[in-house]
């Protein structure tokens, strides 16, 4: 029998039992029979790579803070970045901002109710339009997650990398013929809550399945080898600097660029060192490259380690003088000088955050501090 009419097969049955399940299984969650795609929209996003612990009380204040689509298309970038800060993957905020106002303003508030549509729009790719098309709209249509690859590349003995080639556009075509026309919406959850309560990675709990039966994985004893993934490359490490340069008892902060990385983010100006330079040399070259300024680069403040996506970092940050120059903006967005007490109102990176706890905790003579920090962040 091929994979095509196995699961013609097994359709019925898996919806029949993976609803039920649901139905008297599922958490308690603040987005759970949520109505408003506004809000669908949002807990849709922050969930992307981030655990629904974290997740809750950033979904609260955020919808405290832009309780509607119009509120948030009307914030400011900052506004945005400061209620996202510390959440991580900042592109998602920058991208939900983005298509608030888009929605706004060109689509005259009129949020838009299938997936052709979404998928239009910045940050909607497949996962997102699907999620909220089906969930928000009852459209039939997958959404293809993390999650859900885990169960399905399980469920059907998927022996090839679900996550390229053949073998993805293979789930995806699964993914769209499984979902429930009655139930799309809850059948996209349905799915989402196995994966992320029992269809876990490393030790799924297949006793507790309701597709246990079924699970051609479980079946071939093969539920803890798959879904097959390519093999992790090794990360680059880099060394990068920071500047707390101080006059007149105010700090300078210096804002990142509205594009890339941490794009609009505050942060203590400097960057990565270049091979051959000590700390000190790396971080008086960058400061002038950024800002048109000459430094003394004093004693080491906070040393913080952090792990992105695709590479690591090992942060210094020193105490800095300012010996010439006023402060440009060569190669950042903006600068501002302000006191200790005032970096709290703008969105900091978590290294930086770090930065901030140690000018706070610590006077400048103080034994530097080393602070390790594996969460992945945008």
């Amino acid at each position: 029998m091929s994979l095509t009419e196995t699961i013609r097969s097994k359709i019925d049955p898996i919806r029949s039992w993976l609803l039920g399940w649901y139905y008297h299984n599922r958490r308690d969650l603040p987005w759970r029979d949520e109505t408003s795609p506004y809000r669908i929209w949002i807990s849709e996003v922050m969930l992307q790579q981030t655990q629904v612990a974290t997740v809750i009380p950033y979904y609260h204040r955020f919808l405290e803070r832009f309780p509607t689509l119009a509120a948030l298309a009307a914030a400011s970038p900052d506004d945005v970045l400061k209620a996202w800060e510390g959440l991580g993957y900042y592109a998602r905020a920058r991208n939900l901002y983005r298509a608030a106002i888009e929605i706004v303003e060109r689509r005259g508030g009129r949020f838009p109710t299938t997936y052709a549509e979404l998928r239009a729009l910045p940050g909607f790719g497949d996962y997102t339009a699907g999620a909220v098309a089906s969930i928000a709209f009852g459209e039939v249509v997958p959404a293809v997650d993390g999650n859900v690859k885990r169960v399905l590349a399980r469920l059907f003995a998927i022996r090839e990398d679900v996550g390229r080639g053949p073998a993805a556009r293979q789930l995806r075509e699964i993914a769209a013929a499984l979902v429930d026309p009655n139930s799309p919406g809850d059948w996209t959850q349905a799915l989402m809550e196995l994966g992320a309560t029992v269809c876990i990675p490393q030790t799924p709990k297949c006793l507790l399945c309701p597709l246990n039966d079924l699970c051609q994985a479980r079946l071939q004893g093969l539920e803890r080898e798959l879904p097959v993934k390519s093999a992790k490359k090794v990360l680059p490490h880099y060394d990068v600097t920071a500047a707390v340069i101080r006059e007149n008892g105010k700090i300078l902060i210096a804002q990142r660029p509205p594009e890339g990385m941490l794009g609009g983010l505050w942060e203590f100006p400097g960057g990565k060192v270049e091979n051959g330079e000590t700390l000190a040399e790396g971080l008086r070259r960058e400061i002038k490259e950024e800002l048109g300024l000459e430094i003394a680069v004093d004693e080491p403040i906070v040393t913080v380690k952090h792990g992105y996506t695709h590479f690591k970092i090992t942060l210094h940050a020193f105490a800095c003088r300012l010996i010439a120059g006023q402060p440009q903006a060569l190669g950042v967005a903006d600068w501002r000088w302000v006191t200790l007490g005032e970096l709290d109102a703008f969105a900091f990176p978590r290294t930086d955050r770090k930065i901030i706890a140690a000018l706070h905790s610590h006077n400048s003579d103080s034994k530097p501090v080393i602070s390790s920090d594996s969460e992945k962040s945008h």
